[in-house]
């Protein structure tokens, strides 16, 4: 066999969500139905969510996005006010406060966890901040009680962005438990995945029912509760409301993927855990961790290179994929995007550094022990 008759090895991709049969199954189950709108599937769904973070409310709605959308809606934010978020974030974060006619106003980030805390958050503070909003970013959570007590006494609400933090503990309980309002990322980015969706979770009943009701339209009565009565029982629209709604097809899967949340996270714990032991001799290098506040779900594995590294960042991600491994750049800095160019420019130094000089390294349920020394490998030889 000569050189060129060599085959090559298969890309390894830098997620890979972790689907089976049982999904296939329960999708067509639902299909077969006839009820592929939002209907019975989704309110099992929401219950089994619910009891899996331990609060008393999930809604189910189309995504993350529009889960931080309404929840700011709930919460009165509109034109005048100001939303702390951090730049360092999947810039859906930043959009929600401009949807409600609001200003998001960019604070820096922990150099370590990639998250706000209590001091980036009051170095930004005016009269007119009417929320924040806390990401616990790539799955790191963040130390929300620290923040709380910041701004509870000053009656700044907290929003927590859970898109990637499913399986990801504070305090000893789920990200999320004990959340005003938390909203969550079915993307298939994420651990579980629905192909697109989100919830919105909350521990006030009453807030539960109205974004319900906001999630459709304003409707008085849903769709399904009118099918489930058998009687002619007309929906009034109480208010102005939107069509967030999630499909019985999409929560038919995720009923299947919650059951294998567990596994999912001891396996990217384990991954990880691996990645770290295989480049701790790489000078310099530094590795996303558990902070002293949880546990991540290692929703993504990023790593920050040394501030001298022989070659940057962008030039690494060409080498590793040169070599069959799909790498991303670490997380974004919404304020240096030109949909944000209109904001006051502001000097997020650990923001700037992190998003310039991190990777984003391959990490799913299926992953071999011999996709990660190639991954490991090709990163060496790509940071020489």
């Amino acid at each position: 066999m000569t050189l060129v008759d060599v085959p090559a090895l298969p890309t390894i991709p830098v997620m890979k969500p972790w689907l089976g049969e049982e999904e296939a199954e329960a999708a067509a189950e639902a299909v077969a139905s006839g009820w592929v709108a939002q209907g019975p599937r989704v309110k099992a769904f929401e219950e089994t969510f619910a009891r899996r973070i331990g609060v008393p409310e999930a809604v189910a709605v189309s995504n993350c996005t529009t889960g931080l959308h309404l929840a700011l809606h709930l919460l009165g934010v509109g034109p005048g006010d100001e939303v702390v978020v951090p730049s360092f974030s999947f810039i859906a974060t930043a959009n929600a406060a401009r949807y409600v006619g609001a200003q998001p106003v960019f604070a820096d980030v922990d150099a370590l966890t990639g998250n706000l805390t209590p001091a980036t958050v009051q170095a930004v503070l005016t009269p007119r901040t009417r929320a924040v909003v806390v990401v616990h970013q790539a799955g790191v959570p963040a130390d929300v009680p620290a923040l709380e007590a910041l701004l509870a006494p000053r009656g700044i609400a907290v929003v927590e962005d859970a898109a990637c933090a499913i399986g990801s503990t504070l305090r000893g309980r789920p990200v999320g438990a004990g959340a005003h309002l938390a909203a969550f990322s079915f993307h298939p980015r994420k651990l579980v995945t629905t192909g697109e969706g989100g919830m919105l979770t909350t521990t006030a009943p009453e807030v539960a029912a109205r974004a319900r009701r906001l999630r459709e339209h304003g409707m008085s009565v849903s769709a399904a509760d009118r099918h489930a009565t058998g009687r002619v029982a007309p929906e009034q629209y109480l208010e102005p409301g939107f069509n967030f709604r999630m499909t019985d097809v999409q929560a038919a899967i995720g009923q299947v993927q919650l059951t294998r949340l567990d596994a999912m996270v001891a396996r990217r714990r384990e991954l990880a855990a691996r990645y770290r032991e295989l480049l701790a001799d790489l000078p310099g290098l530094r590795m996303v961790a558990d902070p002293p506040w949880g546990t991540t779900n290692f929703q993504s594995c990023w790593v920050l290179l040394p501030e001298d590294a022989p070659v940057g960042r962008d030039a690494v991600l060409e080498r590793m994929s040169a070599a069959g491994i799909s790498c991303r750049r670490g997380i974004m800095a919404a304020h240096l995007e030109p949909a944000y160019a209109d904001r006051p420019r502001v000097s997020l130094p650990v923001t700037e550094r992190l998003t310039a000089d991190s990777l984003v390294l391959p990490l799913f349920h299926q992953m071999t022990e011999a996709d990660q020394d190639r991954v490991v490998d090709a990163l060496r030889a790509a940071l020489r």
